[in-house]
């Protein structure tokens, strides 16, 4: 099946069995929002719950915060979004439709590194066992063909967005000759920058009233109380600042469902360190993230390191953890090194002094930040899709998520075999001992077969039947969404069985 028919399915199934609802949606919606639904929250919150144990249970270096949504507007012209908040537009004149000139670039490199591996892929195929990949990179004439026309572009593209040159960017679109995928056509307008932040104004009345922005990022907020969480908290260097909260970008090429939107969630940590310990620290950090990743189970291949091509101003380091999405392989976090430019800014802008007095040095300094930032959205989306799969049984088709089980918005379902004979009434029983300790789901309605199915479409790692002889021998039929199979076990066993391997603590012993 074609990667676009398979997002377009997996966009339907979120709305059909509900994870998320296009927001506003009997008003015809608006535009890159979204809602989630009753089973999109309960998984966006074990997503957030994952994470944000993985950061505060695991290190004892690591606290949290939660910074307001509207902060003093001078904050932003420190942090530079005022000024340099934006992104490269370009429009097609046919279409009348806009995009990101760096995004189309990107592409058309992503189309050179689909020709590579599609060679790749072919000779593999041709010569099996004896195949020598990295032989075969070297020496192949198409493919050194294609790297040297991909090697080409990128160093004119890394080039223009590191001068901020408008011109060239528009200049390799020509010269690559992208079309707009709506039109077929290459009339492109010139490339100009936009803004980005929301703005608005707080008081009572227009002449008292100050400009304020909706916050584009929730690291400021960090920054702004990093004094006041190391004074109160008594925190030494290193060490890190966890939030999860909201923010709000007027994303003009929103696409690609939640996976860029204007009104998101992110998991942002900020960790303080010495000046010139930071890039180790960059280091060290970029391998503990890919590992929480990589605990999911969705396999290695599908994850891999983007180093950027432009460096923010702030930053000496910057890396992307990217997933392989239904549209090729996209940012799920990043991992920045952002020097000391942050509270560089803060304590120039303020007037206040924020540096730290480390005892061990006997000197004080303004700490660098190694971050760590994930779109809870993004990574909301590269689960979904590592999960979704189509299965051909005997009977017919089968839809499963696959979701990871302690991740799984509804831990366990149980099933009365028929909705008489006190079948239920134990059903219930059941629930109500077991839903103190986890997500738990009863449905009585159509054939067992049929219950099954609508558990493996919201992704229950476990249904339980109930049946006759239930009310006998205490025993219920316990059934692996993954696997299909299944046993009989004790009512008085289910906590114990089921309890471990849907838990958060699950994955976060994986991790040690």
């Amino acid at each position: 099946m074609a990667q676009e028919d398979v997002f377009k399915k997996l966009v339907s199934h979120c709305k059909e069995y509900g994870f998320v609802f296009p927001s506003s949606d009997i008003y015809d919606g608006l535009g890159a929002v979204y809602d989630y639904g009753q089973m999109g929250v309960e998984l966006k919150n074990n997503i957030k719950k994952y994470w944000w144990d993985s950061m505060v249970l695991l290190h004892d270096n690591i606290v949290g915060i939660d910074s307001a949504i509207f902060m003093h507007p001078t904050i932003w012209k420190a942090s530079g979004h005022v000024d340099a908040f934006n992104d490269p537009l370009i429009d097609n004149k046919d279409s009348k439709k806009r995009y990101r000139a760096d995004v189309l670039v990107e592409d058309q490199l992503a189309k050179y590194d689909d020709k590579i591996n599609k060679e790749v892929a072919k000779a593999a195929k041709r010569f099996g066992e004896a195949f020598d990949e990295q032989e075969f990179r070297s020496t192949n004439a198409r493919v050194l063909k294609y790297q040297e026309q991909r090697d080409a572009v990128h160093e004119r593209f890394a080039k223009a967005l590191n001068d901020n040159d408008l011109t060239e960017l528009r200049q390799i679109i020509v010269d690559e000759e992208i079309v707009c995928p709506i039109s077929g056509t290459r009339e492109w307008t010139e490339v100009r920058q936009f803004n980005l932040m929301f703005a608005t104004e707080m008081g009572s009345t227009s002449d008292s009233a100050m400009k304020v922005y909706l916050r584009p990022e929730t690291a400021q907020g960090i920054f702004v109380n990093y004094m006041n969480v190391q004074k109160s908290g008594r925190m030494r260097v290193p060490f890190g600042i966890a939030q999860i909260g909201k923010a709000f970008r007027n994303e003009i090429v929103a696409r690609q469902f939640i996976f860029r939107m204007r009104e998101f969630e992110q998991m942002e940590m900020q960790f303080f360190v010495r000046p010139g310990t930071e890039l180790d620290w960059f280091r060290s950090w970029k391998e503990q993230r890919l590992k929480w990743h990589e605990n999911l189970g969705f396999g290695s291949e599908n994850y891999r390191f983007h180093d950027h091509d432009k460096l923010a101003h702030y930053a000496n380091a910057a890396t992307d953890i990217e997933f392989l999405m239904p549209f090729g392989f996209k940012e799920v976090e990043g991992i920045h090194s952002r020097t000391d430019f942050d509270l560089a800014q803060h304590e120039k802008f303020s007037g206040k002094n924020i540096k730290y007095f480390d005892p061990e040095l006997n000197q004080s300094y303004v700490p660098y930040v190694v971050e760590t930032s994930i779109g809870v959205d993004r990574m909301f989306l590269s689960i979904m899709a590592g999960s979704y799969c189509e299965e051909e049984l005997e009977n017919g088709t089968r839809v499963v998520l696959k979701l990871p089980a302690a991740l799984a918005p509804v831990k366990l379902a149980v099933l009365p075999l028929v909705k008489k004979d006190g079948l239920a009434e134990k059903a219930m029983d059941i629930i109500n001992d077991l839903k103190f300790h986890f997500n738990c789901q009863y449905d009585e309605k159509d054939s067992i077969g049929k219950r099954y199915r609508r558990q493996d479409a919201i992704g229950t790692p476990y249904c339980i039947t109930v049946d006759h002889d239930t009310l006998n021998d205490n025993c219920v039929t316990l059934r692996n969404r993954d696997t299909m199979e299944q046993e009989r076990v004790a009512i008085a066993d289910l906590n114990n069985i089921i309890a471990d391997r849907v838990s958060i603590t699950s994955l976060l012993k994986k991790l040690q």
